[in-house]
């Protein structure tokens, strides 16, 4: 069976919105959420808890369509990560990591 992973590649304010979560012991579980979450895109963007759907009030630099995934659902603020398809094939560009915009 062919390998469908998807890379992904982090701009670096995602990077920093990791970083973030990652170095910050209040924020554990939220952090513990996205990584999985994360691990859940590179082998299946339509995996059920996802919720993975278009997102229109944002584009990528280069005018690409942005899709926003769950981190989080049913909690106040839950984390959301946007992302988007490229530069390269199987390849996927997270935006940002980020509490739900309301």
């Amino acid at each position: 069976m062919p390998q469908t992973d998807y890379e992904l590649k982090f701009t670096e304010d995602a990077y920093l919105d990791m970083a973030e979560l990652l170095n910050d012991n209040s924020k554990r579980a939220v952090a513990k959420a996205v990584v999985k979450s994360l691990k859940f895109m590179k082998v299946n963007l339509k995996h059920p808890s996802l919720h993975t759907h278009k997102y229109d009030d944002m584009e990528g630099p280069n005018g690409e369509e942005i899709f926003e995934s769950y981190a989080q659902n049913n909690t106040p603020g839950a984390y959301r990560i946007f992302w988007f398809y490229g530069p390269g094939k199987k390849e996927i560009t997270v935006v940002a990591i980020t509490p739900h915009p309301d």
